[in-house]
């Protein structure tokens, strides 16, 4: 069981990290993954899953909180958003108060209880709106734990705690010949650029899940209820039960998953399928939540309500998908983990060496290096670089109609070089349609052997016998009573009339039963395979009176599909558990190099492992059940489907609407995804490894250069929201 829990009280990259190893070494948890983009922990739990009050309080002794209500979403949301409220009112007095600290000690330093003023403006910007860096910090440190908050409310608090003793003992210095300075403005400044960064940086992350946003506002607060009467009431969307009726309106969004009873239109599928041309919708079709109802109306008869609709399954999945990982993320976490601690240590060193090597002015240099180095060094910036493109591309995938199941899968489609397909039901409809009848009987006797044989078909559950039931269903009203029936599985079927034997199935029941199949028919077995038909001979007794032709369509898109992905660079192969002529019929028509006809499940899981021998990268397309094997050994494994029918437990990926060019789409939006991860990290990477030494001083005895904190923290705070920002700019990318 996995279940995904929010949580409260993360600053960094490093207080991720310690939850995440906190949830790891409790008893019962298979694996825990915690985001701190998303402020979210994704439990796995084993067969004796601990209690959530327990979790809630372990991370609660650490620190942090891990909130368990399951059914208080809006009153999360309003927390959040009193939280962002507080932060804004935090942020904008604290630069009321560090804007003339800033400017005192810039030009006017020499009037009048200057420092006196300065300590009183910079006391509340520290000890009341800046509050929450030392009040985490103290947490942490009761744990014996790090994080940001450690690393500001050190620097400034430092710099403050010197400052108010050069304010209130300023003839230490001056009995050693020194100047007594003071750093009111470093501490406050400080605050106040970092308070505005988190600022930035939250409005930034919240737009990183508007995908999921937007698909929990698809579905209506209300329905239209209508009872056995015909009367109609309006009730709240959570009273909803199976089996009850709804009146959907023009406008109207689809309430939950359902079969239209009555009544008919045209519905926008769109927002779960990615498709934009509407679908029209008569009885007996399926219509799903979120949706939206064009110009018709009709009477929906509810199936799944609640969490069990396609929607629901979909925002969950989005959200999982949102939380996890990707493999890139463990060295990031590596080295999150210790960059607190080395960073304390860098500071410490750089005030040692200064206090050894300084000039007159030493214990300056030295403090404004300690403190500057723990202004600017920023974990947030490495903890947001990997998890804000993962959220921003999922969300794109799935406002494009393509599920990922995990980070994993998300980064590793763009380096796919192989992708093996499934036929039937993947590169063709899945349904097989009747073509075509030929009789070899006519009047009276054609309209009875019609009646026999919708009678006969109508006994069998096979899909061929569906197509054939539905083609003879339009024209025959009238059934024959049949005896004996016999499903010979693997050939056809058999029943009794009068007296008379009547067989409907393969060429080799035919000849079991001793029925000659002229070689001069109108559907020539041979030719009608290379034609990619499927044959139905219909036989009484030992004479065969009918043929049929069914033909399991090409989709559409199918071609283009997979010209494009071959002009990628891309080998396609096709496997199929049909006949060699129809695979091949198949594969000349959609251009397919390579295919393998009468492949059972194992022997396609073969043929994708000896793919990945030759050292290809394999995806595997199918139907996500009976290809499960394949998909399975595959690199990548992608489901079509449409509906609640897809399979998107069994795939890494699924492509909602069964469009085969969304792959091509998959994997430009992995590329996308994978070159935004490199350019933030790059960018995490390359501010701290250049500005770490910069803050510690290394410029100073070339170019007499020292870093300003307040500039430093300026640094930090745009580092963050930086990376957030350029993981945004999926958004607007094509696929």
């Amino acid at each position: 069981m996995i279940k995904t829990y929010p949580v409260s009280g993360m600053s960094c990259a490093s207080c991720a990290l310690n939850v995440e190893r906190t949830l790891k070494r409790q008893p019962g948890i298979v694996n825990a993954s915690v985001n701190y983009a998303n402020a979210s922990a994704v439990v796995e739990f084993g067969t004796e899953s601990p209690d959530a009050a327990s979790l809630q309080s372990v991370i609660r002794s650490i620190g942090y909180d891990l909130v368990i209500e399951e059914d208080d979403k809006n009153s999360r949301e309003e927390e959040q958003l009193v939280h962002f409220k507080q932060l804004k009112y935090n942020t904008l007095w604290s630069i009321i108060l560090a804007l003339p600290v800033m400017i005192i000690s810039m030009f006017f330093m020499d009037m009048p209880y200057a420092n006196l003023i300065m300590l009183a403006l910079t006391l509340p910007v520290l000890a009341w709106f800046g509050r929450v860096f030392f009040v985490n910090a103290y947490k942490q440190a009761r744990h014996g734990k790090a994080n940001m908050d450690s690393l500001v409310s050190l620097s400034t608090g430092i710099a403050f705690l010197f400052s108010v003793f050069n304010t209130v003992y300023p003839q230490f210095w001056h009995a050693r010949g020194l100047h007594p300075h003071v750093y009111y403005e470093a501490s406050a400044v400080v605050i106040a650029f970092i308070l505005l960064g988190k600022v930035l940086e939250d409005r930034a992350k919240s737009k990183t899940s508007s995908a999921i946003k937007k698909l929990m506002g698809l579905q209506p607060n209300t329905v239209t209820l209508v009872d056995e009467t015909g009367q109609e009431a309006v009730l709240p969307i959570n009273l909803v039960k199976p089996g009850n009726l709804l009146r959907i309106k023009p406008g109207d969004k689809v309430p939950v998953d359902g079969e239209i009873l009555s009544g008919f239109s045209f519905i926008d599928e769109s927002t779960i399928t990615g498709e934009s041309l509407p679908v029209e919708k008569v009885s007996g079709n399926k219509v799903y939540a979120g949706t939206l109802n064009q110009d018709g109306s009709f009477i929906l008869s509810a199936r799944q309500v609640g969490s069990e609709t396609i929607l629901s399954r979909i925002i969950d999945m989005v959200r999982q998908a949102q939380g996890s990982k990707a493999p890139v993320q463990k060295t990031v976490d590596k080295i999150a983990g210790i960059f607190v601690p080395v960073v304390m240590a860098i500071s410490i060193i750089s005030f040692i060496v200064w206090m050894i090597f300084g000039d007159n002015n030493a214990i300056t240099h030295a403090l404004l290096a300690m403190v500057t180095v723990l202004v600017i060094a920023c974990p947030c910036a490495l903890g947001l670089a990997t998890p804000t493109a993962i959220m921003v591309g999922m969300g794109k995938g799935a406002s494009n109609g393509i599920l990922i199941k995990d980070a994993e899968s998300l980064e590793r489609v763009h380096r796919v070089t192989a992708i093996v397909l499934d036929k039937t039901g993947t590169i063709t409809e899945g349904k097989p349609a009747v073509t075509g009848i030929d009789w070899y009987v006519d009047g009276q006797e054609q309209v009875e052997s019609e009646q026999i044989l919708l009678t006969l078909e109508m006994l069998s559950a096979h899909p061929l016998a569906g197509a054939v039931v539905g083609f003879l269903s339009e024209k025959v009203k009238e059934h024959i009573k049949l005896s004996n029936f016999e499903n010979i599985s693997g050939k056809g079927i058999r029943g009794f009339n009068n007296g008379k034997l009547y067989l409907a199935g393969n060429l080799k029941l035919m000849e079991e039963n001793d029925v000659v199949v002229p070689d001069n028919s109108p559907v020539e077995t041979a030719g009608t395979q290379q034609e990619s038909l499927t044959i139905v001979y219909f036989a009484r007794n030992k004479e065969l009176i009918g043929i049929i032709t069914l033909a399991d369509k090409i989709r559409d898109n199918s071609v283009e599909a997979i010209r494009g992905l071959q002009n990628e660079g891309i080998e396609v192969y096709m496997l199929t558990g049909d006949n060699f002529q129809t695979a091949q019929a198949v594969a000349q028509k959609t251009g397919i190099g390579y295919f393998k006809a009468n492949s059972m499940p194992a022997d396609k899981a073969l043929f994708v492992k000896q793919l990945q021998e030759k050292g290809k990268v394999v995806a595997m397309v199918g139907d996500g059940i009976n290809d499960s094997h394949a998909m399975a050994q595959a690199d990548v494994s992608i489901a079509m489907g449409k509906g609640s029918d897809i399979a998107m437990d069994v795939a890494g990926m699924t492509i909602i609407s069964s469009d085969l060019r969304q792959i091509s789409k998959a994997i430009r939006l992995s590329k996308l995804t994978v070159n935004t991860v490199h350019q933030n990290l790059f960018w995490a990477f390359i501010y701290n490894l250049i500005g770490i030494p910069i803050a510690a001083g290394v410029l100073y005895p070339a170019w007499g250069f020292m870093l300003n904190p307040m500039i430093a923290a300026a640094a930090m705070a745009m580092s963050s929201v930086s990376v957030v920002s350029n993981s945004l700019r999926l958004r607007t990318k094509r696929l």
